[in-house]
Order: structure tokens, then sequence, then C-alpha cells
């Protein structure tokens, strides 16, 4: 029965496994890594390969489900593209490949704590520059503040300047037309009044004429 069993699977295509990462795929210079491939049969050989170099391969036999392969003091020659597949026991032939698992290995100021430092740096900046905007445009208001107070001031006190001077207007409007009426009377009336000052004084510089009769008398008096 069991190699009835082992005969089906031979003759059906394996399904293919699944590789994970421990703790991550994104890992340090000189740290570890763990590469785990599982499967659902039992008593298998588990093999992990490489995309990019094709002599690159590690074999572990498992009573299980699963085989971890261990990575340790990795370099960034070690990054790359990594899968796995596995083989029943006492066969050749080997499953489909699993999902391919991408490996980065930073250089320990490009990896996740160094990210985090440029994110911490960049909040504090960010931060900062928006305290400083704030400060400054406070000032700003205020000035704006106080100008626009000081201009509204200035044209109420141009207003009332205006209103005040603006009765004395009327007042001096008032008495124009008194004296250009004055000035518009018949200006005959004048020459009637020049005419009887100067009568009199024309009266007293002519020499009062003496009748004729009189100077007749006095020669023959003489």
């Amino acid at each position: 029965m069991v190699i009835g069993f082992l005969s089906l699977l031979c003759l059906e295509k394996l399904p293919k496994p699944s590789l994970n990462a421990l703790p991550r795929s994104v890992v340090e210079r000189s740290s570890n890594v763990t590469l785990k491939c599982q499967c659902h049969v039992q008593n298998v050989t588990f093999m992990l390969g490489k995309l990019q170099d094709s002599g690159y391969r590690k074999e572990q036999s498992s009573a299980g489900h699963d085989a971890e392969f261990l990575l340790v003091n990795l370099e960034p020659k070690n990054a790359g593209t990594y899968f796995c597949a596995y083989k029943i026991t006492g066969s050749h032939e080997w499953s489909e490949k699993s999902e391919h698992l991408q490996l980065v290995v930073t250089d320990g100021h490009d990896g996740p704590g160094a990210s985090s430092i440029k994110t911490d740096t960049r909040i504090i900046f960010v931060t900062t520059f928006s305290c400083l905007i704030i400060f400054l445009l406070f000032p700003s208001v205020f000035l704006i503040y106080r100008c626009t107070q000081h201009d509204s001031s200035h044209e109420e006190a141009n207003k009332r300047t205006s209103h005040s001077e603006f009765p004395q207007q009327e007042a001096s409007d008032l008495s124009r037309p008194e004296r250009v009426s004055l000035s518009t009377k018949d200006p005959q009336e004048g020459t009637y009044a020049d005419l009887n000052m100067k009568a009199p004084s024309e009266a007293a510089s002519v020499p009062a004429e003496e009748p004729p009769g009189s100077c007749e008398c006095a020669t023959l008096t003489a």
C-alpha cells in the first residue's frame, strides 16, 4: 500500500513548497538568516538553490514537513534570489520550485535602523522648521495689525478734521454772497453820492460873480 502511494506521488507532479526568511529577508551585514522550506509531505529531501548561481546547492533530509537552512555571517555577495524544492525518498524527481525569495544584505548604515534614524532626523527638521515659521509669522501678523490700526485711526482723525472745517467753510460761503450783493449794488447810486459830495467843493472854489450894477455904481462914485 505504501509502495502504491509512493508510485502515485511519483506519477503526479509534486506541488511546489514555500520558502520564508527568518527573521526577515532584509538583514544587515555580518548577521545571520534562516531560510525555511516547507511542504505537505514527510520524509523528504529538501534542496536550496540560488537563481544567480547555478552551482549553489544545499540539500537536507527531513522526517517532517520542513527544513531550515542557516546562513551565517552574511556579506553583500550572499544577497540574491533563492528558491527551494523537495523530492521523496527513493525518487530522483524534484518537485516544482518554490516562489522566489529576494534576500537583501545591507551595509549596516543603510539598514532599517539607519532608515529609522533618517526618518527621525527628517521629522525633527520638519518640526523645527514649522516652529520657526510660526515664530516668524506671529510678529508679522502683529505688525500688520498695528499698521492697520494706525491707518484706521489716521483716517478717522482726517475725517474729524474735515468735519470741523466744513462748518467754517459754510460760514465763509454764507458771508460771501453778502459781500457780492454789496458790491453789485447800482453803480449810479455811488455816482450820485460822489456828485453830491463834489458839488459843495466846486461851489466853494468858484469865486462869486459880482452883479453888473455894482461895478458901475463904484465907478460913478469915484
